[in-house]
């Protein structure tokens, strides 16, 4: 009976979530450049960009899975988390846990937070800065390939233990283009569906992300498709020679 509730009020989430990414890949190319991964400005950018919002969070960047996994974001004070994955020296990945906008209008009021934006509209923004660097750097031939690669949108879990569960970053899909994976976990505070829920674990959102020198490097062929993204101990979350 849970299972099937929680089902119903991820369907509910999925046409907004839609209309998000569209809204933003449209505009996505004009949008002002990410902070880089391993900065700690990552993951607030990230809170203020899908919750539509200006309250500023404190960010915790852990470089080990266990403290990571067991977080969870807080409304009052605002506190999100953040860690990243790497590939040898290289940021791959990076997961953000932060708030909803509906939790932050909750606590701080209606014009605390605007529409909620969902965490494939964060990738799209990736992809569109890989482009202009890749433009930028005269690579024309590699920003042509990375503007091929399609960006999924996932459907969001709704349990921890799903999100933080092993995933392809990429691969190459049927349509014989290269795909990005957003996983991610979305529990809106004021959706009735997860009033069942402790309070710990209602308002959150959750991302995993591809990074930009990922992209680009998948767009200049150093790295190919099918890139395994772990969260148990061993996962690689300090950067190594």
């Amino acid at each position: 009976m849970i299972f099937s509730m929680l089902s119903r009020s991820v369907r509910m989430v999925l046409p907004a979530m839609f209309i998000s990414v569209i809204s933003l890949s449209a505009h996505a190319e004009s949008v002002s450049p990410l902070p880089p991964p391993t900065s700690p400005e990552f993951c607030v950018a990230v809170q203020h960009i899908l919750a539509n919002t200006q309250v500023k969070p404190t960010n915790t960047v852990f470089d080990n899975m266990d403290e990571y996994r067991a977080s969870k974001p807080s409304p009052d004070p605002l506190m999100i988390y953040q860690i990243v994955t790497y590939d040898g020296s290289m940021p791959i990945a990076v997961s953000c846990k932060v708030k909803t906008a509906d939790h932050l209008r909750a606590t701080y009021g209606e014009s605390a937070a605007g529409e909620q934006l969902y965490c494939p509209t964060i990738t799209e923004m990736i992809k569109a800065q890989a482009i202009a660097e890749l433009e930028e750097e005269g690579d024309t031939d590699a920003a042509a390939k990375v503007r091929m690669i399609v960006i999924d949108q996932n459907q969001p879990y709704v349990t921890g233990s799903a999100y933080l569960s092993t995933f392809e970053l990429s691969y190459v899909g049927a349509d014989g283009k290269i795909h990005i994976n957003t996983p991610a976990l979305q529990t809106n505070w004021e959706d009735w569906m997860f009033w069942i829920m402790p309070n710990r674990v209602r308002g959150q959102t959750y991302c995993h992300l591809a990074t930009v020198p990922y992209i680009k490097d998948l767009g200049k062929g150093d790295i190919e498709p099918g890139t395994l993204i772990i969260t148990t101990d061993d996962a690689k979350t300090k950067p190594s020679s």
